[in-house]
């Protein structure tokens, strides 16, 4: 069976990491894509497991020798996958990259083949509670993270499937079901 790069996409909070890295955990045929950020770190990350930490200036510089699969600025940072890394683990492994709706749409005009998967949360309520509960961002972050909700649900439709995370180890469940297909 051929490698395969998936995307998996969703609103802040959705739960699409912990979904990516119990997956991830669980199977050695797949890995996942260490994105680059200009965002600062949050407590307990390090450099090169969850983000390539890059200044603004090292990521511009980046992007000129088209050093990306796909990019994009949002929330004041950019956000980019080494498309190197990428190519190179395809060779080993099913890659998951866990990037945003419009990195998506990039990355599947990069990778024509690539699978699309839209994470949603079970309702807008649950969403927030989610994020509130995570302790990380302000109530206006979290504003901001919950206006960009409906935009992000609006291009579901171009996924190739959507999990509803309600239920954690079914979404779990299902993602792995679409890796083996």
């Amino acid at each position: 069976m051929a490698n395969k790069l998936i995307v998996v996409s969703g609103p802040a909070g959705v739960g699409k990491g912990t979904i990516v890295k119990t997956v991830v955990k669980k199977r050695a045929d797949v890995v996942e894509s260490v994105s680059c950020t200009t965002r600062a770190p949050r407590a307990g990350e390090v450099h090169g497991r969850e983000y390539y930490f890059l200044t603004r200036e090292e990521f511009e510089r980046r992007i000129q020798e088209k050093d990306f699969l796909e990019y994009d600025e949002h929330f004041g940072n950019y956000y980019g996958t080494p498309e190197s890394f990428v190519r190179e683990m395809l060779k080993e492994k099913s890659v998951i990259l866990e990037i945003d709706v419009i990195g998506a749409l990039n990355a599947k005009r990069a990778f024509p083949d690539c699978v699309l998967v839209m994470i949603a949360p079970p309702s807008v309520e649950e969403l927030k509670r989610r994020l509130i509960g995570r302790g990380t961002e302000t109530e206006e972050q979290i504003a901001g993270r919950l206006s960009r909700l409906e935009y992000e649900l609006s291009h579901k439709d171009k996924y190739d499937y959507v999990i509803v995370n309600d239920v954690i180890e079914n979404a779990v469940a299902e993602l792995e079901r679409i890796i083996d297909k």
